[in-house]
């Protein structure tokens, strides 16, 4: 048919695309310029008339599941669009496979007419043969083209992990980009002392549970409400729903992350090729790991320490927020199954004691071991505070701590939190006044505003609680009984260690072995192995447990 002599008028879509992927850094490539090129080629065309402009900004060629384009799609199938206009082949796509599927089925089928200007490609016009060749090469020098760069981007990310720089869009909670280089992770203060009170939190014996209820009771942020209360990317508008909570999922996360020691691990998932962006899991000893790359919030040694405490398989009893101080710790001597706390009533007295867990489930299994657990622990603590005797002077020690500047950096901290926690109330402040003049213009309605007015108004409470707070405790830190350093504090508990504490023996204790009683002995014999301790004192063995009676010995 010739569309100039029938007078045939194309309702047509320009479509415009651009992606980091395709390295279009040019001008001439912009998207602003593509619009401009295909409508200066249009004027001349009467017999094409613009629908719509549709734009795909930021949008890889490789994959055909984008916004504008399947929008493109709809207005075809719903007959109001029957011409495809774009600057060439490439900016349609570069996939060969799918852009000759379109080209050469799709859009025949849907009598729809489809121009690449740069190519100088029409489908009511020119040669057809020649298309027919030359279409299908170009699509494969796109696709090729395709290739070679996701190659190099993906080449350029393994050398920059395996060299330890951080490839990651946004930084982990606790640490911030460096601004010299964004490839480098420096420590964020307000959040890393966070994650200071999570692992401290996690070591004295408190359960995932615990530690998030005791960091929404203080109105700490969240990592995804901080990073966006700091402007990482974020803009949200008008929220509507309450900030969010912290839940154990948050607590286990940073608690697993190796990060906060000091270790990136990165290029856990992968995608099967440049076509494909279904990631895929890699196994762990494919993982890029690099160590020592930023500075650490946590020690080495403390890290390590929780992950012990994770992979034990320990429980808080029904009415405690801790576990017990021994739990996961006490090991059978013989079968090397934990040992089990097991409460015996006797009259109006409770009798608690260590049994094999064997034992416990199969009386045919093992033996009872059966243990008393204050004697045990009694025998523990003083093991532990005639190692530390042995091995340093505590009271010296921790008079050269105390001469460091901890208690003057935890103010500095405190005052920064003050300052921002002000701010924080002030910006509340502006916020619920703004909303009276957007109902008043009737940008919000009446509902509306009455329902962000109750939610700036309880996060300017929930902040005033938090700044009462950090104001009594910068009052106790200027009296000085405010809290020192975590490292000051553990240790002026191992000075006096008059009593065990999950933290202490999480700290110290590898384990506890319990061996059976031989024959003719009146006690069973146990093994404490200590960590951090004189390379000779492995293993210290202690023959006599007080009793506190011969209940509970023999089942």
């Amino acid at each position: 048919m010739d569309i100039n002599e029938n007078s045939f008028i194309y309702n047509a879509d320009i479509y415009l695309r651009l992606s980091k992927e395709d390295g279009d850094k040019e001008e001439s490539d912009s998207i602003v310029n593509q619009k401009e090129l295909i409508i200066t080629f249009l004027k001349n065309r009467e017999d094409i008339r613009v629908h719509a402009i549709m734009v795909d900004d930021g949008y890889s060629g490789v994959t055909f599941e984008r916004p504008a384009f399947q929008q493109m799609l709809e207005d075809i199938k719903s007959g109001k669009v029957n011409c495809v206009v774009t600057k060439d082949l490439s900016r349609f796509g570069r996939n060969h496979i799918e852009v000759g599927k379109y080209i050469e089925k799709i859009f025949p089928y849907l009598g729809v007419r489809f121009i690449a200007v740069n190519d100088g490609y029409d489908s009511m016009e020119g040669d057809r043969q020649a298309n027919h060749i030359i279409v299908p090469f170009k699509n494969l020098i796109n696709d090729a083209y395709c290739r070679d760069i996701s190659i190099k981007i993906r080449s350029s990310l393994e050398v920059k992990r395996k060299r330890g720089d951080f490839v990651g869009p946004f930084a982990p909670y606790g640490y911030k980009k460096s601004i010299i280089n964004k490839n480098k992770l420096e420590v964020d203060e307000e959040a890393a002392e966070v994650v200071r009170f999570i692992f401290q939190m996690y070591q004295q014996g408190n359960s995932t549970y615990k530690i998030a209820e005791k960091l929404n009771l203080k109105d700490i942020l969240t990592p995804m409400d901080y990073k966006s209360e700091n402007g990482s990317a974020y803009y949200t508008g008008f929220k509507r729903n309450q900030k969010s909570q912290w839940t154990q999922v948050h607590i286990l996360r940073i608690l697993r992350s190796p990060v906060y020691m000091g270790t990136l691990v990165q290029g856990k998932a992968t995608t099967p090729n440049y076509k494909v962006r279904k990631k895929v899991q890699k196994h762990p000893n494919q993982w890029n790991r690099v160590e020592n790359t930023h500075e650490a919030i946590i020690a080495s040694t403390d890290f390590l320490n929780v992950q012990k405490l994770l992979r034990m398989d320990t429980r808080t009893g029904i009415d405690r927020d801790k576990v017990y101080c021994l739990s996961g710790v006490v090991k059978c001597g013989d079968c090397g199954a934990n040992m089990v706390r097991k409460t015996v009533p006797s009259g109006r007295k409770k009798f608690v004691y260590y049994v094999c867990g064997t034992h416990k489930n199969n009386k045919s299994v093992c033996s009872s071991h059966s243990i008393n657990a204050a004697g045990l622990e009694e025998c523990v603590r003083k093991l532990i505070h005639y190692q530390i005797k042995n091995v340093m002077d505590v009271e010296d020690m921790i008079s050269k701590l105390e001469k460091m500047q901890y208690p003057s950096k935890t103010t500095i901290n405190r005052n920064t939190q003050l300052i921002k926690k002000k701010e924080q109330i002030q910006k509340y402040n502006h916020m619920r006044m703004d909303l009276y003049e957007d109902y008043k213009d009737g940008l919000i309605t009446k509902e509306e505003y009455m329902e962000l007015k109750e939610n700036y108004e309880k996060r300017i409470g929930a902040a005033k609680r938090a700044l009462t707070a950090l104001e009594e405790e910068i009052s106790l830190l200027a009296l000085g009984r405010g809290q020192t350093d975590e490292r000051i504090h553990i240790l002026k508990k191992y000075g006096n260690l008059e009593s065990l504490s999950r933290e202490i023996v999480i700290s110290l204790i590898e384990q506890i072995c319990v061996y059976e009683k031989g024959e003719g002995e009146k006690y069973p014999r146990i093994e404490v192995w200590l960590k951090y301790m004189d390379e000779n004192v492995g293993c210290c063995e202690i023959s006599r447990i007080p009793e506190e009676g011969s209940h509970g010995q023999n089942q």
